[in-house]
């Protein structure tokens, strides 16, 4: 017989099915037999029916009163602390690693350099390999991660089967470690190797290890030799850090600045023909180095380690903490590529309604981009000691904003230790604008984050907190806003903060130029989102070298201590009484006008319209082009060659000849420039020399000069002593010209000003040679009439001299109807008239790309197509040149507009 269909059951139906079986599951006290583990096992059973029958684990069932209650899971995420996850091909030892904190109660200062540090050459022979760990050359790219990281034992690693007394034990396989191989070179020597970047083949910088086994004051010397910077802080006097565990547990002393003797060079070994390329080229770094106690356990490190076990920690203790649960709330914002968790904390005080939060403004601050930068981190610790703590100042900050902070963006590379990749094999500092969620999970969900954040409230500032590995003290890259709204604004914080810490922050060294190279960025992403305010906080690997802490190098206390300073300037920066604002921004202008003078050598008003970070050099951040384009895996899935495995071809120079035929109007203009500044005996010969297309090569004594222009508001004072050495020969020249042009005729009569009359006027002074000009193509006819520029003398005479130059909108400049060309005119000397430049050439040989015409180019014209025999055939009358409207000198350093 046919069986009756079965009908599908909705959820109600299960639920209200389950429930009525549930109530068995309560309190009965007729029913005292049983005991409370077998009803926790019918309970079990129970909620292990509802997920198979609903097919879903995110109802749970809970009991309220012995009556049944269904619940939504949890989020499985919502905050775990568990222990770090490794790629499955990392070697990991167990041992657990903790250093105290330590402040020494002196500033440690900069190694002094004595300009005779020696290299001590290598013994004959390869040297007797101490430490090998080899893992990250096993796989190309990441593949799967488990805790601990590889199953098999750490035998692996490379060490001599009975070592002598003297030999040093290493050992980098814990957490953040980073050193690769150590060999014995000496007796006391040893050449280290670091591990580059996981799954790829640069980044060498961090480094962090320990060794064992040493004897007390014996002079050891430890150089690292495939570093990939041309410049470090350590030929400034930056010292290697130390870290002694007998030290620590006898006198309290954590991590201090040792070493001497400290030399940052480029290998010997290798190439340096024009050939090599830059980025192929090693660096090394030696040092010598006495320990304080014999067979002590040490660690040596770049920087102040800061692992991703110790935020878990301090995590911890801000949610154990009641008080401060009740205004912080701790979430996991995505997991990364290795599945470790990436946290983030929302801070703000409980406001008594749901709007009251909404209208509550945002800030954004993350950390740790970069594995490496280990100063980051600490500066978040001192952010967010301050944000926590029970101050006023901290009150207010809660009161007013929400703060939305990720501690830690890159967990794979902190825990791997990076100094500056992700686990993809790419700088995810570069990767803000990607699409590619899963291969970058951590720059994804943060821009997410802060998108949504946009979009619902307003954004006062965000900022990322780095380590620079180049410069000293500490400073912020900003985004030059080229609003005329908000002129100025982004320099207005780091301005307050070299205010709160002089002795730490640098101004001076802060950045705003929006480069085209940095655009995926955390701060130019997010600036693109509409944050005006967006930063990147850099601090120094190295010390200060400002006021009393000239010279010193930084510790973990002053690093924390920068988290309080930003916290101090948000709350000025804030302010609604916003007169320290006002003076930050007049402050600003000051200081722009006056880089600018020193800079350009011309006295501009500031609100002209240029862009003043074009007068800035670059960012001087590490260099992460070769760690840009789709993630490692995605690569070698693919088999598509990476593109840092071909060497770049190295530009080949072209020489001034092949120049000039590229770019033949250039040529003219510089022979027309060289005509105009030489006497007129030697013009002939000048234009016999040189080529009517191309030019020839200049010599090195050919003339040169410059080209000033003054505005009707300068003064005499402003102006420069030099310029006016080559007056009394344009005299010379220009008299000459104006008797052998017909038609160009002196001023006042015929005659030439006089000196004093050329000062009165004092419209332009200029020497050769002119400006280089582009012209557009010709529209509409105008005839303007011949300028006459008057030079500035004190007692010489003088003569008009005509300057094929750009004037601004206030040059004097007269105008005149047109004017026919009488019939004398010369076509050996012509006056030529530029669209959009009202100058007057003297000269006969002119390109006709790009340039207006004359009765000369159109005799030309018909010549060379046979349909003229002589230059009188031509109706000068039916000429007519062009002129247009006149663009100023300013146009030069116009803002750049935004793409």
């Amino acid at each position: 017989m046919p069986t009756e269909p079965q009908t599908k059951r909705t959820p109600g139906a299960v639920i209200r099915s389950l429930r009525k079986t549930c109530k068995t599951l309560g309190p009965d006290e007729s029913n005292s037999e049983q005991t409370e583990d077998e009803l926790a096992e019918r309970r079990q059973s129970v909620c292990m029916n509802l997920s198979q029958t609903l097919r879903t684990t995110q109802l749970l069932l809970n009991f309220h009163g012995g009556q049944p209650v269904f619940i939504l899971r949890p989020p499985s995420e919502l905050v775990n602390f568990l222990r770090p996850r490794w790629p499955v091909e990392c070697e990991v030892i167990s041992d657990s690693i903790q250093h105290i904190e330590w402040e020494p109660p002196e500033p440690e200062p900069f190694y002094k350099s004595s300009n005779k540090e020696s290299l001590i050459p290598a013994e004959d022979g390869p040297g007797n390999v101490v430490y090998c760990s080899d893992f990250a050359t096993k796989h190309l790219y990441f593949t799967c991660s488990r805790v601990g990281g590889s199953r098999g034992s750490t035998s692996c690693a490379k060490f001599l089967d009975t070592p002598p007394d003297i030999t040093l034990e290493f050992e980098s396989r814990f957490e953040s470690g980073n050193l690769q191989k150590a060999v014995q070179v000496g007796a006391f020597d040893y050449e280290l190797t670091l591990r580059t970047d996981m799954y790829t083949e640069k980044h060498t910088q961090w480094f962090y290890f320990r060794l064992r086994n040493m004897k007390a004051k014996m002079i050891y010397r430890f150089t690292i030799t495939n570093l990939m910077k041309a410049s470090s802080l350590y030929s400034l006097g930056m010292r290697p850090l130390l870290y002694s565990e007998r030290a620590a547990k006898e006198n309290g002393v954590g991590w201090h600045r040792a070493g001497s003797n400290i030399r940052y060079y480029q290998n010997c070994s290798e190439d340096t023909n024009e050939n090599n390329d830059d980025g192929d080229r090693l660096y090394s770094l030696t040092w010598t180095l006495r320990f304080p106690y014999d067979s002590d356990t040490c660690y040596l490190a770049h920087c102040y380690p800061y692992t991703y076990s110790r935020l878990q920690y301090y995590l911890k203790q801000i949610t154990s903490n009641p008080a401060v649960a009740s205004y912080c709330e701790v979430r996991t914002l995505c997991q990364s590529l290795a599945g470790n968790a990436v946290y983030v904390i929302t801070i703000t005080s409980r406001g008594t309604s749901q709007e009251e939060v909404r209208n509550k403004k945002a800030v954004v601050v993350t950390a740790r981009v970069h594995p490496g930068e280990t100063n980051g981190s600490w500066m978040m610790e001192g952010f967010l000691d301050f944000l926590l703590g029970d101050s006023d100042d901290a009150q207010v900050l809660r009161d007013n904003f929400v703060f939305k902070v990720v501690p830690m963006l890159n967990p794979d590379g902190v825990v791997v230790g990076n100094y500056r990749c992700s686990l993809a094999g790419r700088d995810l500092n570069r990767n803000y604008k990607t699409l590619l969620k899963d291969s970058f999970p951590c720059v994804w969900h943060t821009r997410n984050m802060v998108e949504r954040l946009v979009a619902e409230t307003e954004v006062v500032l965000y900022c990322d907190f780095h380590g620079h590995n180049r410069k000293n003290n500490v400073f912020m890259y900003g985004c030059d806003s080229h609003s005329k709204l908000f002129k100025f604004q982004e320099r207005v914080f780091p301005l307050m903060m070299s205010k709160n810490a002089r002795n730490k922050f640098s101004y001076k060294s802060c950045r705003f130029k929006v480069q085209k190279s940095k655009e995926g960025t955390g701060r130019i992403v997010m600036w693109r989102l509409g944050i005006k305010n967006s930063y990147t906080l850099e601090a120094t690997f190295g010390g200060s070298t400002l006021d009393d802490r000239k010279g010193t190098h930084f510790t973990t206390g002053d690093l924390k201590s920068m988290g309080f300073y930003f916290c101090d300037t948000l709350l000025d920066f804030c302010d609604p009484d916003q007169t320290k604002v006002n003076h930050c921004l007049a402050e600003v202008s000051t200081l722009l006008k006056t880089e600018i003078k020193k800079k350009m050598s011309k006295t501009l008003d500031t609100d002209s319209s240029f862009s003043v970070s074009d007068l800035e050099t670059s960012t001087s951040g590490s260099n992460s082009s070769d760690s840009d384009g789709l993630p490692v895996h995605l690569l070698h899935q693919q088999r598509i060659p990476e593109k840092t495995h071909f060497k770049k071809k190295k530009k080949k120079l072209k020489s001034r000849k092949e120049r000039d035929r590229l770019q033949p109007s250039r040529e003219r203009t510089s022979s027309r420039t060289k005509e105009s500044c030489l006497s007129p005996e030697n013009m002939d010969e000048v234009r016999s020399q040189e080529s009517p297309v191309g030019g020839q090569k200049r010599g090195k004594n050919d003339l040169k000069g410059t080209c000033v222009v003054s505005s009707p508001t300068s003064h005499p004072e402003e102006e420069d002593s030099q310029d006016n050495d080559c007056i009394p020969c344009m005299h010379h020249k220009l008299k000459h010209l104006y008797e052998s042009t017909p038609y160009m005729t002196p001023p006042s009569g015929g005659a030439v000003p006089s000196g004093d009359k050329v000062v009165s006027n004092r419209e332009v002074r200029c020497s050769c040679p002119p400006l280089s000009l582009k012209v557009p193509p010709p529209c509409s006819p105008v005839l303007m009439q011949p300028l006459h520029y008057t030079p500035p003398l004190s007692s010489q005479q003088g003569s008009t001299f005509l300057a094929p130059f750009r004037f601004p909108p206030s040059g004097f400049i007269r105008m005149a109807p047109p004017i026919p060309p009488t019939s004398s005119v010369s076509t050996s000397s012509n006056c030529r008239v530029f669209k959009d430049k009202h100058v007057q050439w003297v000269s006969g040989n002119f390109p006709t790309k790009g340039f207006s015409t004359s009765v000369t180019d159109v005799a030309r014209a018909r010549r060379r197509e046979g349909t003229l025999k002589d230059s009188s055939e031509v109706d000068a009358s039916s000429f007519t040149p062009l002129m247009g409207k006149t663009k100023g000198l300013s146009e030069r350093w116009h803002p750049l507009e935004r793409k």
